[in-house]
């Protein structure tokens, strides 16, 4: 299964709406947000614009509201999966949050909702992409979609495989 992860949105449509292409072509089933997303209106268009799974883990610069997601609960496409998220997918166990201090009650997260430690986890805030190991265990960072502070970035991972990779933006078409 091909996942995107991103983070760090921070209501850049021109950057999201580019994402989102991408996806398309390229045959992306599911993404994976750590956060801060930011409006209403931004996580809409996320949701509206993709028809596969969104996994939403909460960023600390949200400014959507309760009755924004839960006029989404409908949407089985859509998970909001508050500070913590874990989620099995292509045969993977998959933690995700925002800050990186959340990363270990992540990793606990997984273990008490699926009884799994996780293959991989992701994580965003800092805008910086960067993938490394921890134990045994893959943590990574998407980057910023929005390019807030740094060239703006997601990740694109294959289960199937394992392998992971960051992307620039800037060098989609």
């Amino acid at each position: 299964m091909k996942l995107a992860i991103i983070s760090d949105i921070h209501d850049n449509l021109v950057n999201l709406k580019k994402f989102l292409a991408w996806c398309g072509e390229n045959k992306i089933r599911a993404i994976i947000c750590c956060g801060d997303v930011t409006n209403a209106e931004t996580l809409s268009f996320l949701i509206t614009n993709f028809s596969g799974a969104i996994h939403l883990a909460q960023g600390n610069m949200e400014i959507f509201g309760k009755n924004d997601i839960s006029g989404h609960s409908a949407d089985k496409n859509f998970i909001f999966h508050q500070r913590l998220g874990c989620v099995g997918l292509g045969g993977k166990t998959i933690a995700f949050c925002h800050e990186p201090f959340l990363i270990d009650d992540a990793i606990a997260n997984c273990s008490e909702v699926l009884r799994k430690k996780p293959d991989i986890v992701f994580y965003g805030h800092t805008h910086k992409p960067w993938i490394e190991e921890k134990g045994g265990l893959t943590v990574a960072n998407p980057g910023t979609l929005g390019g807030v502070f740094a060239k703006a970035t997601f990740a694109e991972y294959f289960s199937e495989s394992d392998k992971l990779k960051l992307i620039l933006l800037d060098k989609i078409n």
